[in-house]
């Protein structure tokens, strides 16, 4: 399966307004983003648990980096209420499942493959700094290395956005809402630019949140799935 697989394209996906797909386990659904692959794959998506429901321990050959949106999210390393972003590396494994539901917003298989950091951070209650090079900005850092930047950002009401990030850049809304190229996007809003591409933005009249990943596009690899077909990598 290929969704929003050409790496060099805007991409763009109203998650709020997609309908649930099922997975391969009762209980749990999900919102596709963007997909290279089948069950196995290079993927982004919003999934949602059910109360009760729960996955069957597996691997995670490609690391697993998620942000809890709503409710507690659980596996063997404990409770992660909404606002946990959680980093399990390639070889790591687990069990994840919620007792009461919730709702994730999950990346699979984007990670350095001899990566073997773990982070668990409480997101939202980090403390928030002045952006400084963009006016209007607060941010809270909740991971970095050589190859992508991985943050929250508020923008005050009507903020003014305009700079090229390095690498590509990759956004969720979590609240508010922002307008680019005369769209509008609200919570769970996605939007995806590629190296070179420019975010020209303005925030709505509440101000905006969001979660926010750069860089990383420099580092697509479509060869290193299993089972993949070798073919010439994105950059």
């Amino acid at each position: 399966m290929e969704l929003n697989a050409d790496f060099n394209q805007r991409a763009v996906v109203h998650a709020a307004q997609l309908d649930w797909i099922p997975s391969p386990m009762p209980g749990v659904e999900r919102r596709m983003l963007d997909r290279v692959g089948d069950e196995v794959a290079r993927a982004t998506s919003i999934v949602r648990y059910a109360p009760n429901s729960s996955f069957s321990p597996h691997v995670h050959t490609g690391g697993e980096e998620f942000l809890v949106l709503e409710g507690v999210f659980q596996d063997e390393q404990g409770d992660f209420l909404a606002g946990s972003y959680i980093r399990n590396p390639p070889e790591s494994k687990h069990q994840p499942g919620s007792e009461l539901g919730c709702t994730i917003f999950v990346k699979l298989w984007q990670f350095d493959l001899q990566d073997r950091t773990h982070v668990h951070i409480d997101a939202y209650n980090r403390p928030q700094q002045n952006s400084s090079e963009r006016s209007g900005i607060l941010q809270t850092p909740l991971f970095q290395d050589d190859r992508e930047s991985v943050r929250l950002e508020r923008w005050q009401p009507g903020a003014m956005i305009d700079y090229q990030p390095s690498g590509g850049l990759e956004l969720l809304v979590l609240e508010g809402e922002f307008i680019e190229q005369e769209e509008t996007f609200t919570q769970y809003s996605w939007l995806r630019l590629p190296i070179g591409a420019t975010l020209s933005a303005q925030a709505g009249p509440a101000g905006c949140y969001y979660w926010v990943k750069e860089g990383h596009l420099r580092y697509v690899d479509l060869d290193q799935l299993p089972g993949s077909v070798p073919k010439s990598k994105t950059h």
